[in-house]
């Protein structure tokens, strides 16, 4: 499960709707002063719920959360070589 902490607005749907348990809000802040959830993989059923319920779609039902982040990271531009012509 990946969660974006920077889009998330700590409504706590998540939280309230995850039939394990696996999610609870973080005491730490993102960048808007919300606190995001925090995944305990263990418990995870990767069921989607989180997903489904998360009004700003900051949660993605993934078991490899590094897949999703590199997939959101933007590519650096590249300087022309000359045969760009």
């Amino acid at each position: 499960m990946y969660v974006d902490v920077e889009l998330c607005k700590g409504c706590g749907f998540c939280v309230e709707f995850c039939p394990t348990g696996a999610l609870e809000l973080s005491d730490g802040y993102n960048k808007k002063g919300y606190h995001p959830p925090v995944v305990t993989e263990d418990d995870c059923l990767y069921c989607e719920i989180c997903e489904v319920v998360c009004p700003e779609f900051s949660i993605y039902c993934v078991e490899d959360p590094e897949a999703v982040a590199a997939e959101k990271a933007v590519p650096t531009a590249q300087a022309p070589t000359g045969n760009d012509r």
